[in-house]
């Protein structure tokens, strides 16, 4: 992929002169971040990581989407986390957009790079630093680890997107494509963070309606997306959040390719209600 293929964004600050009005949005079925509202002045500062700020893109909410957080990470030169990770039942991954750093998991250290992926199972000992000259930028990705009985967590791994070969939707050709870093029968994951890739004109061509929850951050292009009841043009750098059963589908508008990291719970049953609530 060329250095421009993954839209980290600039921060800053719009001036004075800008309208106000853009495409963010939050409805009770999906919420569109654009990029162009992901300025520095809405960033968090994180304890134990060092020279950072973050992009807080999702968040669990109650009657919204309840199953995982989404970050998008900026670290400056020399800056990092030897404790990243506050919670001992989270699981992650991690895609790296812009800049190289250094991962250590569990003893292993990997130089990762743009388009490098990173699986950091439950418990897992990481730390990650910025050890370029430029700043690096990568999603992080968190969810609270759901066991199963009779299946061991999965373990950690790193590999990167040109290492997978992207599996065509059946019937389309290639134009229509998902880049599988998981195994979709390996039932040991419950999340699935995936790219999914369509050629200018192919489409998304019915409208999903599932109980898998989303997060789309859109790599490169751009897209008419269907959210519930609505069209929306989304483009390079634009964050989508979808609850569970939002109506779903999209054209892709070219003249590239548009692609987007799309992060999905798999693999468990729907957890019911206590016995005898509301009796």
């Amino acid at each position: 992929m060329s250095a421009g293929a993954y839209n980290p964004p600039c921060g800053g600050l719009p001036g004075q002169t800008r309208l106000m009005t853009g495409r963010a949005v939050f409805t009770e079925a999906y919420a569109v971040i654009p990029h162009g509202v992901m300025s520095d002045i809405v960033t968090s500062q994180l304890p134990g990581w060092d020279r950072t700020q973050a992009w807080i893109l999702a968040r669990p909410l109650s009657g919204f989407a309840e199953t995982f957080a989404q970050y998008l990470m900026e670290v400056a030169p020399g800056g990092g986390s030897q404790a990243p990770e506050p919670e001992p039942q989270a699981q992650g991954v991690l895609f790296v957009v812009a800049g190289t750093a250094s991962l250590t998991l569990d003893g292993a250290r990997h130089a990762l790079r743009p388009g490098s992926y990173a699986y950091l199972a439950p418990g897992a000992a990481w730390a990650l630093h910025n050890d370029g000259d430029a700043p690096l930028r990568f999603h992080w990705i968190r969810k609270a680890y759901q066991p199963a009985a009779g299946l061991e967590a999965p373990t950690a791994f790193v590999t990167h997107e040109s290492a997978v070969e992207p599996a065509g939707m059946v019937g389309t050709d290639g134009a229509w494509a998902t880049t599988r870093f998981v195994a979709s029968d390996d039932l040991r994951h419950d999340m699935h963070v995936n790219i999914v890739s369509l050629r200018p004109g192919a489409s998304i061509p019915f409208e999903e309606t599932h109980v898998m929850e989303h997060g789309l951050f859109v790599l490169e292009g751009k897209a008419v997306y269907r959210l519930n009841r609505d069209w929306v043009e989304v483009e390079a750098g634009d964050f989508m959040w979808l609850r569970a059963f939002c109506p779903q589908a999209c054209y892709a508008g070219g003249p590239g390719p548009f692609r987007y990291l799309l992060y999905k719970d798999v693999n468990r049953h729907a957890a019911l209600a206590p016995r005898g609530l509301g009796r």
